[in-house]
């Protein structure tokens, strides 16, 4: 992530899981990483986040949007 664009879409992608395994995630814009907790399967979250249209790299559960 490397503007507010991209984080803003990763955020609002994560407000809609709340309530679908998501408890709480935060967004680091300066770390360039999301962090998410809850119940939610890794895969699922990732493709939520993948549909923003942001490029998105995964590392070991790790996920990066590039925008």
């Amino acid at each position: 992530m490397n503007c507010g664009g991209c984080s803003g879409a990763v955020s609002r992608a994560l407000d809609k899981l709340k309530g679908q395994g998501v408890d709480s995630y935060e967004v680091s814009l300066e770390e360039q990483e999301v962090t998410v907790h809850g119940t939610a399967e890794y895969d699922f979250v990732l493709e939520k986040i993948k549909k923003t249209g942001k490029e998105v790299s995964v590392g070991h559960h790790q996920i990066e949007c590039v925008g």
